[in-house]
């Protein structure tokens, strides 16, 4: 056997408990025998031994910590190297079995004579042990002696002395460590039990329904907010797949979920809709939180459950809202956007996406718009993009060609909102106005066509002031050319008197090629034409035309023309229907009327905000309040064979030169006021197809 200090070489019969001793006969142990009896009678040897073996008693008991417990490693040690030194032996070994189960812990120690290798089959060695503990539960000591005798009677006391005390020092380690043990324990337990009411506090000061679950996924406890919020307790809980708790119509989107994330330990995040105990079901974004312990292995899930039922409810009615603007901007084909025009970036909605006909995600540019304006106005285009730049609002109407070869007429507006690192960033609407365009130019005809009906409809109740204006000037015409020849006829021929005839007959023709001139302009067909014009003149011609069947429904025409009434732009023709109308409306009022002087009074004034004002005042019957509403409507009426054009047909030639046709009682005597006000030029600068497209 070879010396291993502290080592784990337990000496002979190390993988047993159960040395022979060489005390007895046979070799059978003794070591559970405290009671050795002293031999009567000693050798002188032995007597010799026995200080020897007294003063290692006495040092065995006296040594530091043997009985009164330590380190099992230091108590052992001690008691080796005291038993070697003054027993003289030639080994002493020791194993320590470990109530745990552990390794053993074995020490030996061979005195230096030994040199540290001993052959037992080579050299007789007696040889003695002692049980530590009643039943060796301790371990067992074992000592090794040259002597053949070893150990007599008072070695083997001595080795039962040191063994008992050995196992006292070992007890009393073992149950002061099993104490502090204990007390680490109860203070271990009283910590985690504090942190647990911590955490149960803390868990139900969290403005949320928290749940922790088994491994299993398996309920296991529940703050107070959620059994508040629930009206359950946590076995009921326990049942939330089936109970209710979770809305039957999100179960089938949340189980799928919840059951991979507790499979593979993955945090899971999900909403659904919990039940409150009141029967009412609230949206909550449920998101589970795996915890593990010191070695990595799930050891439950935290839960925690937000109520997001306002946010989920706001969102479906932005959702709604935005639907419903999305649908509003699709009917009323109008697209909005929102333009860095400096920095080229463009945030267009999908109706101004449709407008163009750009496919959805189309990075938008300036370039890219402009590669779609109608070449004639692209002018127009650069304009608005220029003034745009420089930070104004703008306003824009101009044509745009599809890729499709599709023409289309677009208006729109854009108004900073914000400047960004100096660049102004607009907000803005644009709307295809391509079906109103169309259909303001099929209007605009259809007026004409009206207008000219209007006009041929009066032609009837004017022929009689026609041809007496016609039949004047022909009858002048045919006396002079009498007059004429008989002067020439005459001997001698009165040359100066037909010079003068002849000259009245030039003046009868020219006066009435003019009734036939201004006829024929009043009644032909024309398109809409802006022209500067005097208003003054153009109701002269009307009140020359008009006169006759003026006189002969007994009416007193009066004007009140201002001298200093400036021109305005407009279409002279369609000027002179609206006063014709007005005229004749204003006649007609006055047929009845028996008991006052059937006067009728037109004039010319300035008007408020650089406008010029037509009136025409009679003394008719009067307007009834309510029908001052409907005098201007298609086909209205109070005249037994009127056509209830007139008024419609002159509001709208009124509105398309941007002016305004109404009508009043008068204030303090009897009749109506039909009033019409247009601006001088500032409006009406325009040419025709741009008026037909802003109209």
């Amino acid at each position: 056997m070879s010396e291993q200090a502290d080592g784990h070489d337990p000496g002979p019969q190390a993988n047993g408990d159960t040395l022979p001793c060489a005390d007895t006969p046979d070799g059978a142990n003794t070591h559970g025998r405290r009671d050795v009896d002293l031999p009567h009678e000693s050798t002188a040897e032995e007597i010799g031994r026995l200080p020897a073996c007294f003063d290692c008693l006495v040092r065995i008991t006296a040594l530091p910590g043997l009985s009164t417990g330590g380190e099992p490693a230091q108590i052992m040690s001690t008691l080796l190297d005291a038993l070697l030194g003054t027993l003289r032996l030639a080994f002493v070994c020791a194993r320590l079995n470990d109530p745990a189960g552990g390794p053993a812990i074995e020490m030996v120690r061979v005195a230096d004579s030994a040199r540290a290798r001993i052959s037992i089959g080579g050299e007789d060695l007696s040889i003695g042990s002692a049980r530590l503990g009643l039943r060796g539960e301790i371990g067992l000591l074992v000592a090794g002696s040259h002597r053949l005798d070893f150990p007599d009677q008072t070695e083997r006391l001595l080795l039962e002395i040191a063994a008992n005390q050995a196992a006292v020092g070992l007890q009393h380690t073992r149950l002061e460590g099993l104490k502090n043990e204990v007390v680490e324990r109860r203070r271990l337990e009283e910590t985690l039990r504090e942190r647990e009411r911590e955490s149960r506090l803390i868990v139900n000061t969290i403005p949320g329904l928290v749940a922790t679950l088994k491994t299993s996924g398996e309920v296991e406890d529940v703050n107070d907010q959620v059994v508040a919020y629930c009206g359950q307790n946590v076995e009921a809980m326990r049942q939330w797949g089936t109970n209710g708790t979770v809305h039957v119509e999100d179960l089938p989107r949340m189980v799928p979920v919840f059951t991979q994330a507790i499979a593979s330990g993955d945090p899971y995040d999900f909403e659904a809709r919990i039940r409150r105990f009141d029967g009412v079901y609230r949206w909550f974004q449920v998101r589970g939180l795996p915890l593990h312990d010191t070695s990595g292995q799930l050891a439950r899930w935290y839960v925690l459950l937000s109520d997001i039922d306002e946010r989920k409810r706001a969102e479906v009615e932005l959702r709604q809202a935005y639907d419903s603007f999305a649908d509003a901007q699709r009917l009323s084909k109008t697209g909005s956007f929102i333009t860095d025009l400096l920095g080229d970036d463009h945030n267009w909605s999908e109706e101004a996406f449709r407008i163009f006909e750009f496919a959805p995600g189309t990075k938008v540019t300036v370039q890219r718009v402009r590669d779609t304006i109608h070449p004639d106005d692209l002018s127009s285009f650069e304009s608005v993009i220029a003034r745009g730049m420089s930070g104004a609002d703008v306003t824009f109407a101009f044509r745009i060609v599809t890729s499709r070869g599709v023409m289309k007429h677009v208006r729109g507006i854009a108004h900073v909102i914000e400047r960004v690192e100096g660049r102004p960033k607009f907000v803005g609407a644009l709307q295809d106005v391509t079906e109103s365009v169309l259909a303001e130019e099929a209007l605009n005809r259809a007026r004409s066509e009206l207008a000219h009906v209007a006009r041929v409809t009066t032609l009837s109740t004017l022929t009689a002031s026609i041809a007496h204006e016609v039949n004047q000037p022909l009858s002048g015409i045919i006396t002079n050319a009498s007059t004429c020849v008989r002067m020439l006829d005459a001997s001698p021929p009165d040359i100066d008197g037909a010079r003068e005839t002849a000259r009245r007959t030039i003046r009868d023709g020219n006066r009435a090629s003019d009734v036939i001139s201004r006829l024929r302009a009043l009644f032909s067909k024309k398109d809409f034409t802006l022209e500067p014009l005097d208003l003054n003149d153009a109701i002269r011609e009307v009140m020359a035309l008009s006169l006759s069947e003026l006189q002969r429904n007994r009416v007193v025409l009066q004007s009140e023309l201002a001298e200093d009434l400036p021109p305005v732009i407009g279409d002279r023709i369609q000027l002179q229907q609206v006063i014709l109308n007005l005229l004749r409306n204003a006649s007609d009022a006055m047929v009845d009327v028996q008991d006052r002087p059937r006067r009728l009074v037109i004039g010319t004034a300035r008007d408020e905000g650089d406008r010029v004002r037509l009136t025409v005042r009679d003394a008719g019957v009067g307007l009834p309040p309510q029908r001052l509403n409907s005098l201007f409507d298609a086909f209205y009426t109070t005249k037994s064979g009127g056509m209830g054009i007139g008024l419609s047909v002159s509001r709208s030639i009124v509105e398309r030169h941007h002016g305004r046709l109404w009508a009043e009682p008068n204030e303090g005597e009897p009749g109506a006021t039909f009033s019409v006000s247009i601006p001088r030029t500032q409006e009406n600068t325009l040419d025709a197809s741009a008026v037909l497209r802003t109209s």
